[in-house]
């Protein structure tokens, strides 16, 4: 599809609005789970659609007794089984839309609306290529979306062994996990075999093997070399509408992947950016993602762009609270109104320059305490400066840890403000780490 044809707006979406019969609120169900940052805006978001929200996650919730309508609680590393779960509860209170909102829900939300039938749904098949980086990468290729050379190896396999085939650098990468977690670099044969050893322990804990296929096998990529970019888009009908672009203005070279600041809009040419959503439309199509939020990760070298990632759900973290469309509506606000087929008056974004700073962690240890916070939240164009770790809470770095230590959000009339309002509260901040 050449770049003029790639929209990157959309007046509303083209599914209609959808009354549930009787004129009551439409149903919607959110699949939560325990993990997440990403409660909080969702429920909002549906308080203000004023829907009948039904929530599921894979724990009990201790107020489930008193909102057994309300409150769920589903198996969802058994897709399967929690749609059948799903369908008993759909025979008496219909569900009109089901959201999942983080990478952990993506598969089992597909499973319940395919299995209620419910519109536009994307298929388990094409939402299971996405949880599965090495599945991903040969679809991709066969479709000739341009993305790394690549080859999987066991956990078990010889790790010397497996040093001598690959071409250096490289980059070797857990096939099931998200958010830079277990993703090395590796520049020779000895840096190698550290890293598969080391992916290989944090493949062997039992949460992670909980996750299923995939969850034994180690992904080595070639290392693109250049600026990295996350396109956060909206699937109709198989068209891919471009949310947003955010340029990733730290560089991202290894030996790990902490991603720190995101920048929208994106300060690259017209031309590439035309070039980026290309890609990112024809890796959805390549896949078969044909409906709702897709969030992709691509690389630019001279060539153009690679495709590294895109996942069947919106921005991770707090990110999200960077976007605001039309006459004020969220992310999320957006996402719930397309699955309910609800009018979205403008998928246009804001005018002014947004971003967000996933707070680094600078060692591991227990967090005894944050300095700095009134500082930074003083500094001109921060928004609002959000610690989601805990006081007493173990804090684990990358390549083995998965959690932020918090989030930094800033607005301003230029891309370049906004970035540097991140960095300065960022620098009033200390962390007590024991």
């Amino acid at each position: 599809m050449p770049p003029e044809q790639v929209p990157t707006t959309r007046p509303a979406t083209s599914r209609g609005d959808r009354p549930a019969p009787g004129g009551k609120p439409k149903r919607l169900l959110l699949l939560i789970p325990t993990t997440t940052y990403r409660t909080e805006d969702f429920v909002e978001a549906a308080r203000r659609l004023e829907v009948d929200l039904v929530i599921a996650s894979e724990r009990p919730n201790v107020m489930a007794s008193e909102f057994p309508d309300h409150l769920l609680s589903l198996p969802f590393n058994d897709p399967d089984a929690a749609a059948r779960q799903v369908e008993v509860l759909a025979r008496t209170r219909p569900i009109h839309a089901v959201v999942p909102v983080d990478d952990t829900t993506t598969v089992v939300g597909a499973a319940i609306a395919e299995r209620l039938g419910l519109p536009s749904a994307n298929s388990v098949a094409a939402v299971s290529a996405t949880r599965n980086k090495l599945r991903m990468r040969e679809i991709l290729a066969r479709a000739g979306v341009p993305g790394p050379d690549h080859v999987a190896f066991s956990v078990t396999d010889d790790s010397r062994a497996a040093a001598r085939r690959v071409p250096y650098p490289c980059v070797l990468k857990p096939l099931v996990l998200s958010a830079s977690r277990g993703v090395i670099r590796a520049d020779d044969e000895g840096e190698f075999i550290a890293a598969f050893r080391r992916i290989a322990a944090i493949l062997a804990d039992p949460e992670v093997q909980a996750l299923g296929e995939g969850a034994d096998r180690i992904l080595v990529e070639r290392f693109i070399p250049g600026a990295e970019v996350a396109l956060e888009g909206l699937l109709n009908h198989g068209e891919l509408n471009t949310l947003a672009l955010f340029d990733k203005p730290d560089p991202l070279d290894g030996p790990f992947f902490e991603e720190t600041i995101y920048v929208t809009p994106s300060r690259l040419p017209a031309e590439t950016q035309r070039a980026i959503q290309v890609c990112a439309a024809r890796a959805a199509t390549a896949l078969g993602l044909q409906d709702g939020p897709v969030h992709a990760e691509v690389r630019l070298d001279a060539e153009g762009p690679w495709m590294l990632e895109i996942a069947a759900r919106s921005i991770g973290g707090l990110c999200s609270r960077t976007l605001r469309f039309g006459t004020g509506l969220t992310l999320e606000e957006i996402i719930l109104r397309h699955a309910l087929g609800l009018p979205i008056e403008s998928l246009e974004r804001e005018g002014r320059a947004a971003g967000v700073m996933m707070i680094p962690i600078p060692k591991g240890g227990i967090l005894e305490g944050v300095e700095g916070l009134a500082e930074a939240r003083a500094v001109p164009l921060i928004e609002d400066v959000t610690i989601s770790a805990h006081k007493g809470e173990e804090i684990v770095p990358l390549p083995e840890g998965h959690r932020y230590l918090g989030f930094i959000f800033s607005r301003a009339d230029t891309p370049a403000e906004t970035e540097a309002a991140l960095r300065q509260a960022h620098a009033c901040l200390r962390f007590v780490i024991r």
